[in-house]
């Protein structure tokens, strides 16, 4: 009985050797060994990500900078700058953020302007608060009267007017 048990051990240690051979001959990181290594994610996942997210920003931002002063149309947020006694118009779902200046809203007969950033709607004459997202909801003449120079952040149509 001896000699059997000894061959089993024998057998055993074999087999576990060679199991432990052929997992040490694998790659990390290769598709041989898919376990994924801290190595693989700093030399491999990340620079990966990273020039995904750059070339995704990159082609997201063409075209921003300042706006003609006639109006205009984006899907990105341009920087328009409004002079005194100027009136922005926004279209159908344009989104504005008062950056810089004065200015109060300008509403029509169905209402004034969604100040999503507090969850209320401005009506018409309201001061316009700074660094607040405003929707202007229809294309019926809602907008913004500027009461200094000022700076709007702009996403969608608009028109400025004189």
């Amino acid at each position: 009985m001896k000699k059997s048990t000894s061959k089993k051990i024998i057998a055993s240690v074999l087999c576990a050797a060679a199991f432990g051979m052929s997992a040490m001959a694998a790659n990390p990181g290769s598709s041989d060994d898919p376990l994924i290594t801290l190595s693989y994610v700093n030399d491999v996942l990340i620079p990966q990500m990273k020039s995904y997210v750059d070339a995704s920003v990159g082609s997201a931002s063409e075209g921003v900078g300042n706006a003609p002063v006639s109006g205009g149309t984006s899907a990105s947020y341009n920087i328009v700058n409004v002079s005194k006694g100027q009136t922005v118009i926004g279209g159908k779902s344009c989104q504005m953020i008062m950056r810089m200046g004065k200015g109060t809203i300008v509403a029509s007969a169905k209402g004034g302007i969604a100040d999503v950033t507090v969850g209320t709607d401005l009506a018409d004459g309201t001061q316009v608060p700074s660094n607040h997202l405003l929707i202007v909801p229809l294309d019926d003449g809602r907008g913004i009267e500027m009461e200094t120079d000022g700076i709007l952040m702009i996403s969608g149509s608009y028109s400025v007017k004189q």
